[in-house]
């Protein structure tokens, strides 16, 4: 029973009532948002009929989130951190709350839906990384990494969940009930942020931050060879080794799926996230890791494996499909398993290593990072499959991603010699 509690999700973060009552508000919050991820697309779709303007989305979302992630950061180095999560948190609710208006009174604008959307991410990005400066003032820096596993579970499980939940619910209750579900939801969020104590930040500056605080912050981060390399090789994981935006013609070509979705598109988008899932149940030993930088590029090693072994499967034939198509979604999970583990250590890194008036620049940082990441994933797979085809340029991403890290290991030894000090033991 010892080894099985101490192989399974470390909890004793949830030992902290601020820290549990926002963790508790983030299963709440997360199914809401969820709802809203899939529903705008979907709104926009149908009063479209185009998918040109769905992918815009993708700009306005990812535009407020590269300039208010690193602005908010900064704002989130100045003032109170408890005030700027309620700032935004009431924010986001304003939004959500929009949304169900005006889908209440039958709109039809696409432009209207699309800045929404994009204010939502503005909130989004001020609040995100404010939360993550908090944890280092709520929790020991050991107890970091479980907390952020924790938090990314959750996640995780939304990402699964919201959209199969969604798809149910569009066709009874349509959009405007998904939007207003957000909105009361995110109501438990801001419960447990208004119980927070106050958190000011120390060394704050006197001057409210403008681009210069920006800067300050990327002068900062050059000078932290260990802090740079953390989203140096969150970025080789994700560029490389992202074939997100193949699941489509993978779906279709290598498994004999329908051109517009079905069953074999809709597992490969869930086999990451439920390997995160997994990963994160089982996430007991993250606690007791001390070569922290070692770890990350081990789980990131792990994280291009996976990936190059499903894009392995990727070269079948008709009558081996399916059990090929099983054994792509297994190595698919244990890359998503390898990831959690990476980024929630490679969260507690730059929690713990970065000095409190520089934690919530570094954190926005992170923000555009796991956001862009992706993004440039998208683009570059999306080329390279229409010159090599998708079986080559997803095994090649994942052998790159291996190849990438073992560099980064030789060129950034201070990385690899990275470790914390388990202060207090593990408890069962």
């Amino acid at each position: 029973m010892a080894n099985l509690r101490s192989l399974v999700a470390d909890t004793r973060p949830l030992r902290e009532p601020h820290f549990r009552r926002l963790w508790i508000a983030m299963i709440v919050t997360m199914v809401g948002a969820q709802l809203t991820v899939v529903a705008v697309p979907a709104q926009i779709y149908a009063d479209t009929g185009s998918s040109a303007y769905v992918g815009l989305t993708g700009l306005f979302g990812l535009v407020p989130l590269v300039v208010f992630g690193l602005y908010g950061g900064a704002l989130s180095d100045h003032f109170d951190r408890r005030l700027m999560m309620m700032i935004s948190t009431v924010g986001l609710i304003g939004t959500s709350a929009l949304f169900w208006l005006q889908s209440a009174l039958g709109n039809s604008n696409v432009w209207l839906l699309l800045s929404l959307f994009a204010v939502q991410q503005a909130f989004f990005a001020i609040n995100s990384p404010t939360r993550a400066a908090t944890l280092p003032k709520l929790l020991p820096p050991e107890l970091l990494p479980a907390a952020n596993s924790l938090s990314m579970t959750v996640m995780q499980a939304g990402a699964i969940a919201g959209p199969l939940v969604a798809g149910i619910l569009i066709p009874i209750t349509g959009y405007t009930y998904l939007y207003l579900i957000d909105t009361i939801t995110l109501f438990a969020t801001l419960y447990a942020v208004v119980l927070l104590p106050k958190m000011p930040v120390e060394g704050a500056g006197a001057k409210v931050p403008g681009l210069r605080s920006v800067l300050d912050g990327f002068v900062y981060l050059r000078t932290q060879p260990v802090l740079l390399m953390s989203f140096v090789v969150d970025l080789v994981a994700m560029i490389f080794g992202m074939p997100r935006a193949l699941y489509p013609q993978i779906a279709h070509q290598s498994f004999l799926g329908p051109a517009d979705g079905g069953i074999a598109f809709a597992l490969l988008f869930a086999a990451i996230p439920a390997g995160s899932v997994v990963g994160g149940v089982l996430s007991g030993w993250m606690s007791r890791v001390e070569r922290q930088g070692l770890i990350v590029l081990g789980c990131i090693t792990v994280w291009g494996a996976g990936i190059a072994l499903f894009g392995a499967t990727l070269w079948v034939t008709p009558d081996l499909r399916v059990p090929m198509l099983i054994l792509g979604l297994f190595f698919q999970m244990v890359a998503g398993a390898a990831d959690v583990a990476s980024a929630a250590i490679r969260g507690s890194i730059l929690q713990s290593a970065a000095d409190d008036n520089v934690r919530g620049r570094l954190q926005g940082v992170f923000t555009v990072v796991v956001a862009g990441g992706p993004r440039i994933a998208d683009v570059a797979h999306g080329g390279a499959a229409a010159v090599v085809g998708t079986a080559a340029t997803t095994f090649g991403g994942g052998v790159l991603v291996i190849v990438g890290i073992a560099l980064c290991a030789v060129l950034a030894p201070t990385f690899v010699a990275y470790r914390v000090k388990q202060s207090d033991p593990l408890s069962v």
